[in-house]
């Protein structure tokens, strides 16, 4: 029961409630701390002056807290009324609970009655310390607010379950804390002495064991005290009112506001009261032993978290341990290198002082011999082998000249450590989710039979494979740019199949799939290749034609119904290579005019083919009945040529084409043009360009 005890304490006092009234707004409060928590408000905000006016509906008038504020959060600490010379502002106090407590705006004046019942002044307000809703009293003040007599008797019982623990009654020495009191009985038993005096069979298994604390409660249980209306004092509460949900007098029946409203017996309303308070208690306490279990959950977590913690920190040191043997190894490799390349430099430079030495020694010896030859006053003698001796000097310092004096190994050392990969790996060193929630989807198959492309579309299918038990949220489809370039996401979604528009022609796209759930995201499946049409197919589009256009021929010839010029576009549109397609003139009555060429999808359907930004057209130059029109558009030139019966008109018609474009033509009721397509570049112009 320790749980319930802030429910018994007043929000003002922080104590248990005494004398609890119960406000219009179903929170209690203490009586005492209920006056002061007064303040008294204008003569205007008055439940007299309302009633006055009209305007009130009830004994009880809730401020406007818009015209002013009396309990706030975020107010600075007063409450007062502006411009209100008889309600001084005064500072607020503060309750142990932390609430705002305002004192009385005027003394109460002398009077006879009791504290507790004393009058109170005039036009007071008092505002709910938890909901902060303010009202204003009538003339009967805090006497207008019934008592809430079930909250005393639940205090009275709480306070004496508080008190010493009891004592069996049966136990002969030192008796034990009673765990139960049969109410048949009137007795109080520890578990020994229940189980050996009173066992659960027998006449006694129809007794009624309670807690020891409720037992003594029953005890001492004083007389249920009899509420008595809040309008007539003398007058006990006798019926219900449904409309208003509280108990009323006969009075209130017979002359009250009552007396119009739907009544019932007290007692069945007390009984439904219960049943239902029942029924809610219910549900709530499957959600508070819901919340238990969930508590033991989270502290066996912190158990589990506290030894996984231990587990995982040793598992951090041993890797990190076998890292820093694994570098002293290779640093110990490193070293033997280098004492490796040590040795040899000093071998070398060794073997060259040595060398050097032994040759010094020689050419030494030859320079004294040479010395004492030149000393010697024999011509005849020194002429026999001065020649030798000359060639051998100028052997000997030839020989001393060819990088004999230069060090054949240097004292640096050709050897770089290259430590910059592993101090970056170092320090993107991190953790990984070491164990996954679940185990990501299996990677995708793609159907072969399925795919396909149709000139610049392209239609994917895939699957999951036969044995995959983890199901998949949903696909990622990427394709490459079609020049090799990196992939992009073209498709995300939970369909197995897409058909992928827009795609440039006499292309060559690579195709890969993926699937992903929470966990994350499978292996990409075998790359794709998909090649476009070399050459477009395509018919005249009634989607964005104007509506005077008169389709034919599967969409491939049109007209018109009208005498003004009206547009129709090609269905697919070109923005990369090299396109050419032909018109022929079916009819050609009246010098019509029409116009042939490109447009953007944007272009004004009403006017004729080029006469604004977003078109660039043929009108003139030979165009008859019979006429074949063929129209070259050019992306790796960004050009535009025109042909008439297979013979170009002009050089280039128009230059630094770019963007996106649609085959268009505009014509009136006077012509009737099909459309060719599927055509190749004529070879004049293919040959023409590969020589350009």
């Amino acid at each position: 029961m320790e749980e319930m005890e802030e429910e018994l304490k007043c929000p003002v006092c922080g104590s248990f409630y005494r004398e609890p009234i119960i406000l219009p707004c179903s929170h209690n409060i203490c009586q005492a701390c209920a006056r002061n928590i007064l303040v008294q408000t204008p003569e205007s905000e008055s439940p007299q002056s309302r009633r006055a006016s009209g305007s009130g509906v009830s004994d009880y008038d809730y401020l406007d807290l818009d015209k002013m504020s009396l309990y706030s959060e975020a107010d600075s600490g007063y409450g007062s009324y502006g411009g209100f010379a008889s309600a001084p502002t005064t500072p607020c106090q503060k309750s142990p609970n932390g609430v705002r407590v305002f004192p009385p705006a005027m003394p109460p004046p002398a009077t006879h009655l009791s504290p507790a019942l004393a009058s109170v002044p005039r036009n007071s307000c008092i505002t709910c310390p938890q909901c902060h809703r303010s009202l204003i009293l009538d003339d009967r003040g805090l006497r207008g607010f019934p008592k809430n007599r079930v909250l005393e008797g639940v205090i009275d019982r709480y306070q004496q379950s508080k008190a010493a623990a009891l004592k069996c009654q049966l136990c002969e020495k030192a008796p034990k804390e009673a765990t139960v009191m049969c109410e048949q009985c009137d007795v109080f038993y520890c578990d020994p002495c229940r189980l050996r005096c009173h066992p659960p069979r027998g006449p006694l298994a129809k007794h009624r064991l309670v807690p020891p604390a409720q037992g003594r409660v029953s005890r001492r249980l004083s007389p249920r005290k009899v509420s008595t209306c809040t309008d007539h004092e003398l007058e006990n509460h006798s019926m219900y009112c449904v409309q208003c949900k509280m108990p009323v007098c006969y009075q209130c029946l017979e002359e009250g506001k009552h007396s119009s409203h739907e009544v019932k017996a007290l007692g069945a309303m007390w009984k439904l009261h219960k049943s239902q308070l029942s029924q809610a208690l219910n549900g709530l306490s499957d959600r508070a032993k819901e919340a238990k279990e969930f508590l033991v959950q989270l502290r066996n977590m912190v158990q589990q978290i506290q030894e996984n913690s231990v587990e995982f920190e040793a598992c951090l040191v041993a890797q990190c341990d076998a890292l820093i043997d694994a570098l002293n190894r290779r640093k110990a490799q490193l070293l033997a290198r280098v004492n490796k390349e040590h040795e040899h430099k000093l071998k070398v430079v060794r073997d060259q002082i040595s060398h050097c030495t032994v040759k010094l020694r020689q050419t030494t010896g030859l320079m004294e011999y040479c010395l004492e030859v030149i000393k010697e006053n024999d011509p005849s003698g020194f002429l026999q082998i001065s020649d030798a001796l000359i060639r051998r000097v100028h052997l000997t310092e030839d020989q001393w000249g060819k990088g004999t004096l230069t060090p054949r190994m240097t004292t640096d050392f050709d050897l770089s450590l290259d430590n910059s990969p592993l101090l970056q790996s170092i320090h993107q060193l991190d953790f990984v989710q070491m164990k996954a929630s679940s185990p990501v989807p299996a990677t995708p198959i793609l159907q072969l039979e399925d795919c396909c492309t149709h000139n610049n579309s392209a239609t994917l299918s895939w699957k999951q494979p036969p044995l995959s038990t983890v199901p998949a949220e949903g696909y990622i489809l990427e394709l490459d740019d079609g020049n090799g370039g990196q992939f992009r996401e073209v498709y995300v979604g939970k369909e197995t199949m897409c058909t992928v528009d827009g795609l440039h022609f006499n292309s060559t796209y690579n195709a890969r799939i993926k699937a992903f759930n929470k966990t994350g995201v499978s292996q990409y499946s075998k790359t794709l290749v998909l090649q476009t049409s070399e050459v477009a197919w395509f018919a005249f589009d009634p989607g964005s034609a104007h509506s005077d256009i008169i389709f034919s021929n599967d969409n491939l010839t049109v007209t018109c119904s009208s005498y003004d010029d009206r547009v129709v576009l090609g269905k697919t549109g070109f923005s990369k290579g090299v396109h050419y397609w032909e018109l022929t003139v079916d009819r050609y009555d009246n010098h019509p005019d029409p116009a042939f060429g490109v447009a953007r999808i944007d272009v004004m359907k009403d006017v004729m083919l080029g006469k604004d930004d977003k078109a660039w057209a043929i009108t003139e130059g030979g165009i008859t009945k019979g006429a074949t029109i063929g129209v070259l558009l050019d992306f790796n030139r960004k050009t535009l040529t025109f042909f008439i019966n297979d013979e170009q008109q002009g050089p280039i018609a128009f230059e630094n084409v770019e963007g996106l474009f649609f085959p268009a033509v505009s014509l009136n009721r006077n012509v009737q043009v099909t459309l060719h397509t599927g055509l190749q570049v004529p070879d004049f112009y293919s040959s023409r360009a590969s020589i350009a």
